[in-house]
């Protein structure tokens, strides 16, 4: 049966796959400083309109957000996130487990606001006289998108910029599942906004067709330097790193990066409108390839079993939250077969 749980479950575009294999046997340089990593620093340089960015591959979002966090921080500081964000949730304490707390925020669809993190700032510069006691908000994570599967605006990203830029601090911008994010229907940021508004954002490639890997897009010249050395040190530096440069270099060919996440939205539209015909609500207001519909709890463990769907939150009264997702690799004979059962 085909599984909805998640969009990292195949594995590979074909055409990543074929260019593997085809270079297979080549021998080149170690650590990213072979000539695939440089094509495909050139693509996403050319794509995110700004050829001075520093960019760098990881192997996975985890490694990539604590490796980003661990390099900007100083000692006494904490990062700031929505209370849902996945540094906060979803990470076993890896932030933390480096010396830095997360100062979470609450939040209800998964974002935070520019006025949040300007009270937050406020709130710590008026205790002035115990701030030595305290965990300094050294910089803000969000995700494009959230967890909760909603999206930024231009208009909201460029207020929470202007804040961070107003304090001198870095804005950090998740992009585990950039490329559903990245639909004209679903938000009007593109790559090129990422790359002026933030300081230090990451195209997923695990969940966006990739087998494995995070592109690391560094725009703020103070966060650039020494940060392959920060990868070493946690591990991150791939001694094979063509196998990250090769999947970046075909993803960033002929916009295949954004071609094939497209589908995922049209095919999460089409499921979520089928459960709605059958007067099923959803929790929150996702737009991308990450749905929560809310079902009775017999329907929500049949889905779940035969389609893969994960529990999101423990039932009540008699209904239970489940989130389905669909990916690049999602079929129309995937959809059929679910839209038969719904």
């Amino acid at each position: 049966m085909p599984s909805f749980g998640s969009d990292y479950l195949a594995g590979c575009h074909p055409a990543i796959l074929e260019r593997l294999i085809a270079s297979n046997l080549e021998q080149t340089p170690g650590y990213g400083l072979d000539p695939y990593c440089a094509s495909a620093r050139a693509k996403i340089r050319a794509a995110i309109g700004d050829e001075n960015a520093d960019v760098h591959f990881l192997v996975g979002g985890t490694q990539t957000n604590a490796i980003v966090i661990a390099h900007i921080l100083r000692p006494h500081q904490g990062v700031i996130a929505a209370e849902a964000a996945h540094i906060a949730t979803h990470e076993t304490g890896a932030i933390e487990a480096a010396g830095h707390k997360v100062l979470v925020l609450p939040s209800t669809d998964g974002k935070l606001t520019a006025a949040q993190v300007q009270d937050f700032f406020t709130q710590y510069y008026a205790a002035s006289d115990i701030q030595e006691h305290i965990v300094q908000p050294g910089m803000v994570y969000i995700s494009q998108p959230t967890e909760l599967g909603t999206v930024y605006s231009r208009a909201e990203l460029a207020a929470l910029a202007q804040v961070c830029r107003r304090h001198s601090l870095p804005l950090f911008v998740d992009g585990a599942r950039l490329g559903y994010a990245l639909h004209p229907e679903v938000s009007d940021v593109t790559l090129a906004d990422l790359a002026t508004l933030s300081d230090v954002f990451y195209i997923g490639g695990t969940k966006c067709g990739a087998l494995f890997g995070e592109a690391v897009v560094i725009t703020r010249d103070a966060c650039k330097p020494y940060f392959r050395a920060t990868m070493k040190q946690h591990g991150g530096l791939l001694a094979k790193g063509r196998l990250l440069g090769i999947q970046f270099d075909v993803l960033f060919t002929d916009d295949l990066y954004t071609r094939i996440c497209h589908d995922a939205i049209a095919h999460a539209r089409r499921i979520r409108n089928a459960f709605e015909a059958r007067g099923i609500a959803f929790y929150g207001a996702s737009t991308t390839n990450q749905q929560f519909p809310i079902l009775p709890e017999a329907e929500a463990a049949r889905f779940i079993r035969d389609y893969g769907f994960a529990a999101y939150w423990p039932a009540e009264n008699g209904q239970q939250i489940v989130r389905y997702c669909t990916s690049w690799a999602t079929t129309a004979a995937e959809v059929e077969a679910l839209l038969a059962a719904i």
